[in-house]
């Protein structure tokens, strides 16, 4: 059942994407050039999804089991450090190149544009250094600061 209710859920996600105009590389670049011909539409999009995530991890936060009854265990709030906002940054710089952040960029593989699997190839590679990066001796994972 929960590989089920995993499936149901991307699939609703994938089309909610599409729908609102996220899987779309040239509504997200006009939404991000604040300085040009501004597209305001997505703001809409992600002020719906915080209002509903907000209400969700409300409702998580008080279980311990899913509704499926897996366990769940949400992460506690940490503090912003220098990672956090770095990785942040990069992450807006290849949202504002490329028009894609991972979530879309998948939906729009999936419907076959290669501009999403070159999209995609480099997020794994940036993933895959990443962890070499961190994978280094004398690398602290977890340090706190």
């Amino acid at each position: 059942m929960p590989v089920f209710t995993a499936l149901l859920a991307g699939l609703l996600f994938g089309i909610g994407l599409i729908v609102s105009g996220m899987a779309d590389p040239a509504k997200v670049l006009g939404f991000l050039d604040l300085a040009g011909a501004w597209d305001p539409s997505l703001a809409f999009v992600m002020a719906g999804a915080v209002a509903v995530g907000a209400v969700a991890f409300a409702v998580a936060g008080r279980r311990r089991v899913s509704i499926l009854g897996t366990p769940m265990a949400l992460q506690t709030p940490s503090f912003i450090d220098r990672r956090l906002v770095l990785g942040s940054v990069v992450f807006g710089i290849g949202w504002g190149i490329a028009g894609f952040c991972p979530g879309p960029a998948f939906v729009v593989l999936g419907m076959g544009a290669a501009k999403a699997g070159v999209f995609v190839v480099a997020m794994l590679a940036g993933m895959g250094v990443f962890e070499l990066i961190e994978r280094r001796p004398g690398v602290d994972r977890f340090a706190t600061r």
